[in-house]
Order: C-alpha cells, then structure tokens, then sequence
C-alpha cells in the first residue's frame, strides 16, 4: 500500500519562535491540556472537511499544530503542519484529501517542544505493507520503558512523543497476531496513564480509552445513517451535526468500517477517573460531560462560590472565558451585579510571531483589556477558574487597578492546585505550582488581590451533578488513579507526551 504525508501550506523554512518568546516569557497561568483528537467514517462524505471543522470545535484544546489524515481504501494520506487548524488548510488541502475514512488532531505541548513539524499528528506509519495514522490525547507515565524496550529491537523513532511508541506497538503485534485489532488489544494491556487515540487505515476508524477514562472521548452518528464520528468532546460532534450516541466507555476498544460499529472491551475497565479539570476549564461550556453541560456545571460552581466566600462589593465579573458562566452563577446567587469588565482579543492564541520586547512588557493586554468605564470606583468580584503559578493572576489585579477598580476580589472555581499531573496537563513539577508552597494568605498577598478564595474540592465535585468516585483529582487532593513511576514523579518527563 502506498502512502502520503506532507506539511500543510504554511511555509516549513519559516522557522517557529522560540518558546521562551511566545506572548509570555512564563507559561500561561491556566493549565493546558494537551490535544483535541476527531475521526469520521463515512463513505460518500467530504470526511476531511468535516474533519476540518470538527477540529475547529476542538481548536481550544491545542493551538499549536493541527493535522488531517484520510484514507481512501488504498492509501493513508496525511497533511499537518504547526499552527492553528485555519491556517494549516486551504481549500487545495481538502480537495485533496478524498476517502471514505478520516481521523484529525490538534495539539498543545505540555513540555514545551512544539516547534518540531516531526511530533505533530497524525503519526504515520507502517505494519507490514498497511499504512496507518494514530492521533493521540493524553499522556503515558512509562513510555521511557517502552522506548527503551523497542530500541533495543533496533526500532528507530521520528519524533520525541509517546504517540510514536503506541503506534509502534501496536505495527508491533499487529504483525505478530496479524490483525490490527489484535494489536491495539496487546498494546492497551501494556501502555499505562491516560490516552484516548483514534488510527485510520486505508478503510476503517479504530477508536480507543484507557480503562480508567481520565481524557474524554465520545461517539456521535451522523444523520440519515451517514456515518459515524469520535471526538474528544460533544461539540465536535454538534458542529458536523452528529448525534450524541454515548461516552467511548474506559478500556474500550471500537472499529468503524463497511461492516458498521465494532465494540470490544479489549481491557478491564477500572475506576472511572475522568480529570475533573474538563469541567472546570478544558472543555468547551457547550459540551456534555457525564449529562451535564459545561456551562451549567461552571454556573454551579459560581453559586456554590457565592455561598463559600461572600464579599460586599458592586459588580461580579468573569474571566473570559472559562470564569463567565460562573460569574454569572455568582451573581444570580448573591444578588450582586454581572457585568462585563474584559474584553479578550481572540485571535491572539499562541502565536508564532513573536512580540516585540514593548508589547512583551504589556503582557495581559494581548489577551485581555478592561473596560474602564464599567471598572471604574467600583469594588469588584473577579471569578477565574484557576490559579496554577500565579503570575497572569498577578497581572490581572494590577491591570483592574489601573483602570480604576476601587478593590479587587479574586474568587477561583477550583481548590487550589498543589499536585502535578502526568496524564497530559502542563504541571509536570510541583515546583510551578504556587499552591503547593504558599498558603491562600500569601497568594493573595503576591497577586495583590484585596481578597481571595477558592472553591472546595466538595463544592467542585457538587457542581457536576456526579460523585467524586467518577474523577481524578489528583491535582487537588495527590490521590493518583495510575501509579506514577518514581523516576517521572521526582523529575521531568523523559520523553515529550504525546499530543504535547
């Protein structure tokens, strides 16, 4: 079988910014979740288009490469490149990419390296003479075992994520066992921490979750029995016009193909952990998690946040965009005023082009400027979804100060963060997190807040409508669902996560 893989139409000889120049010269304050993934199968259909715009809806899940791969039942033809998902294709691009079969990725590096065109997905390669792409969210905590494993078979690797080792395995025992499902099977029993993958060959979707859910994954049908569709969250599935079927369910395995939908358990599920950060900053406030939406989750989490820490002042606002919906819980529930006091610019993201040392100086105002006279004399609530290192919040205070606000009250819709994560978060050092050094008195005093206060763990649990068993909150409370090897716990990742 013959196969394609190209950049995108970006320029490739233009080379990217260096990380430490990107917009801030520290990491942004929020945690980032590392990758969107989306597959289609549905013959007949424009499948790379609407892979296209379903990478669209996933866009907020990573800003710094987006990639397309198709398959027409004789080829696997894949097209990435860095940037956001409207500027890696054109037209050309889609009219192009024709089959029947389709998976798409977009991508945020958790440590760091997104410069390299190598570590964007799909990953393409080959079993035997069958090509396959794999697109993978999450992140394994014992790839350097893996990889060391396979190197020493003589296995040589393209990029540095744990995207290329699971797809290694599985070209691995697929030859071994002589089909593809045996092989994902094989290599789920052996690969641990989270990852929902989805791989195209040249005619079917596989589709996959580890046992104990930590990244989301959800099946969709698209109408009139045209096809079906995963994606990481529920409005990939709406903007294709795809009907919710159902969560991929944890160690499970699907295929899509001509016969219609395949489901193996191919591992044991185990407790069910999906990262309670979904709800309170990665997904999109239209998506459905657990049969609740986002926004109305965050809208609790701001009632319950008017009950925990009351404050007198004249106006509650939100952060854009996360802390919106729950401002507006808080101000339904404490009768204080919602009002708009930022305005985001939203087509800064991450951006190659690098600011010049002035702008640089502005920081926050890339990103967020006040309205002055909505702020001004007035005591303010200010609800965000997180503190991680403190240094946006920083920011943030003086920029309301400076545009008149009279005091300002940081009230944050999570507890605070003061345990890493090593399931795909940027948080790998306990080091980065300010919670885990400093009491709320001493963030407070460095954001040079007037006050502050966070949301309770039970609060936060209570806002989803589900019970704490159902989540990993390991960032807030150390209690990891997979064991966490300690070599990773006490240093850096080995190796880049694989969609990061």
């Amino acid at each position: 079988m013959s196969s394609t893989e190209s950049r995108g139409t970006t320029d490739p000889s233009i080379p990217a910014a260096p990380a430490e120049e990107w917009i801030f010269s520290e990491r942004p304050e929020h945690p980032e979740e590392a990758c969107g993934v989306f597959a289609v199968y549905a013959p007949g259909q424009d499948v790379a288009r609407l892979t296209y715009f379903g990478l669209h809806a996933l866009q907020h899940r990573g800003q710094e490469s987006a990639g397309i791969a198709v398959g027409d039942r004789e080829t696997v033809t894949v097209t990435k490149n860095l940037g956001l998902v409207s500027k890696v294709f054109k037209e050309s691009d889609l009219d192009s990419l024709t089959g029947d079969v389709a998976i798409g990725h977009t991508r945020y590096s958790t440590t760091g390296a997104s410069t390299s065109w190598e570590n964007a997905q799909p990953h393409l390669s080959a079993i035997g003479t069958q090509m396959i792409a794999l697109a993978h969210n999450g992140n394994l905590v014992n790839t350097t075992e893996l990889r060391d494993s396979l190197k020493d078979r003589g296995v040589r690797f393209r990029s540095t994520t744990d995207s290329e080792v699971i797809a290694t395995l599985v070209g691995h025992f697929t030859q071994a066992h002589a089909h593809i499902r045996e092989g994902i099977r094989e290599t789920m029993k052996l690969i641990r921490g989270a990852y929902a993958v989805v791989i195209s060959t040249e005619e079917a979707v596989y589709a996959f979750r580890d046992p104990y859910g930590i990244r989301p994954l959800v099946l969709g049908k698209l109408a009139d029995d045209a096809g079906w569709v995963v994606s990481s969250e529920t409005c990939g599935l709406d903007i294709v016009g795809a009907e919710f079927v159902r969560d991929v369910a944890p160690g499970e395995m699907l295929k899509i193909s001509a016969l219609g939908l395949e489901v193996e358990q191919a591992v044991p599920a185990q407790k069910p952990s999906l990262c309670i950060f979904e709800f309170v900053y990665f997904a999109r406030p239209d998506s459905l998690m657990y049969d609740c939406t986002l926004y109305e989750a965050r809208r609790q989490m701001g009632a319950f946040l008017a009950k925990e820490a009351a404050v007198e002042a004249d106006m509650v606002m939100g952060v854009p965009d996360s802390g919106v919906p729950a401002a507006v819980g808080y101000a339904q529930a404490s009768g204080i005023p919602f009002g708009e006091g930022l305005v985001k610019n939203r087509y800064v993201g991450r951006t190659f082009i690098s600011p010049s040392q002035y702008l640089r100086q502005q920081g926050i105002r890339l990103k967020l400027n006040p309205l002055k006279h909505a702020i001004a004399g007035k005591r303010l609530i200010v609800v965000d979804d997180s503190i991680v290192r403190g240094n946006t919040s920083r920011k943030l205070v003086q920029l309301l100060r400076d545009a008149g606000a009279a005091e300002v009250h940081m009230r944050i819709t999570s507890p605070p963060v003061v345990w890493p994560c090593f399931y795909g978060i940027d948080t790998d050092t306990q080091e980065q997190l300010i919670g885990s050094s400093h009491s709320v008195e001493e963030v407070r005093d460095y954001i040079g807040a007037d006050s502050l206060a966070y949301l309770s763990l039970g609060a936060l649990v209570a806002s989803t409508g589900t019970e704490k068993s159902e989540f990993c909150c390991a960032c807030f409370d150390g209690e990891y669902p997979v064991a966490i090897p300690e070599s990773v716990r006490h240093g850096k990742l080995a190796l880049e996560p694989g969609c990061g």
